[in-house]
């Protein structure tokens, strides 16, 4: 049997999206589909669309990591699993294993059809829902790949092996990623103040731009109603903190400069340091206009603890203000020889680090 995606009423969507379930497009890490289905197969028809960056998925049987590919252009079928018991329900978990890529205006997943011999049942939502925002650490950077590869590329990324798939698997929870590799709070490693997470995280994947993006929704606003975390954990700082050793950026179009500074004795500049803390203010700000209910923790640690003080500061100056009493500040395993991975990112072992330190963190302030 063949049926359209949006036909089957069981099927469960992750990641933010539009409501067009015909088909369904995929833009974010960890967004994707999960099924509870009987019977001894399942096919998924993809169609698949970028300009240089080919995304990749990886899918889990009834918990347990079974596939992980590249997906090139087209549309195609691909088999998630063939020869099983039909009798058994198998919870089927399709994730988009890589970010909306920089530079890519029209990249994405679409899910068409679902092809299978079987039934399919509701799956349940977990009773916690978790919105993670952040940069490459968030992204899964550096997850795959030996210690010596610095290849910028999808194949060294993954949704399964980085900190907040691990903290959402062990407090059994849905969970969203909201990140972006490079980019920062007020400015990215570069100093390009456009690639600031906060300027787009009302909308669905706002930095999108083509016109096929367009059409899919990408700049919709995204529906915050009607998915509401109970906590956020926002992991940025650490581009911001890069952009100190850059050179300045200058827009190619207009010739505007920006620079974060650094003073003679090395010493950050106090004027620049002021931004990023009013930056921080702002973002948690939005966060609370948008999530009024949820716990907010913002992390950091992974690659320097070095700029942890400017982000401590900002909290504390927005906790002074609108007297917010769930917001907190997570200092997270620092990653060191023992446990780097690709591209000088955290490796597994930094990333199963964090995770159990931030669930435990979560949990304790839950109850």
């Amino acid at each position: 049997m063949e049926n359209l995606i949006s036909n089957i009423k069981e099927v469960k969507v992750h990641g933010r999206t539009s409501d067009n379930r015909a088909p369904l497009t995929l833009f974010w890490t960890a967004s994707g589909f999960e099924c509870n289905v009987s019977g001894s197969q399942l096919w998924v028809e993809v169609e698949v669309n970028y300009t240089n960056f080919e995304p990749w998925f990886s899918y889990t049987i009834n918990g347990d990591w079974i596939g992980r590919q590249m997906l090139t252009k087209g549309r195609y079928w691909i088999c998630l699993f063939r020869g099983m018991n039909p009798e058994k329900i198998k919870n089927v978990h399709f994730y988009k294993d890589v970010q909306p890529l920089g530079g890519e205006e029209n990249s994405w997943i679409q899910i068409h059809s679902l092809r299978y011999d079987g039934v399919f049942f509701q799956v349940e939502d977990k009773p916690l829902k978790i919105e993670f925002i952040g940069d490459s650490i968030t992204s899964g950077e550096g997850l795959f790949g030996a210690r010596q590869e610095e290849d910028w590329i999808p194949m060294f990324f993954s949704a399964l092996r980085d900190y907040s798939y691990l903290t959402a698997k062990k407090l059994n929870a849905d969970y969203r990623v909201f990140s972006q590799s490079g980019w920062g709070l007020y400015n990215s490693w570069d100093n390009n103040p456009n690639a600031a997470i906060p300027k787009y995280y009302k909308e669905i994947c706002g930095f999108m731009t083509g016109k096929e993006a367009i059409a899919l929704g990408a700049q919709e606003q995204n529906d915050f109603l009607a998915w509401q975390p109970d906590v956020i954990v926002v992991n940025l700082g650490t581009n911001d903190m890069c952009s100190f050793e850059q050179p300045e950026w200058k827009n190619p179009q207009t010739g505007e400069t920006h620079k974060m500074h650094k003073n003679a004795d090395g010493t950050y500049c106090k004027e620049d340091v002021a931004l990023f803390e009013k930056a921080v203010v702002d973002f948690l700000c939005l966060l609370r206009e948008c999530n009024p209910k949820a716990k907010i923790i913002w992390c950091f640690g992974m690659l320097s603890l070095d700029f942890q003080m400017p982000i401590v500061n900002g909290i504390s100056n927005y906790q002074d203000i609108k007297n917010d009493q769930n917001v907190f500040y997570l200092q997270l395993p620092e990653t060191n020889d023992n446990n780097v991975g690709s591209r000088q990112h955290p490796g597994p072992i930094c990333h199963a680090q964090a995770a159990d330190v931030l669930s435990a963190f979560i949990s304790s302030h839950l109850n």
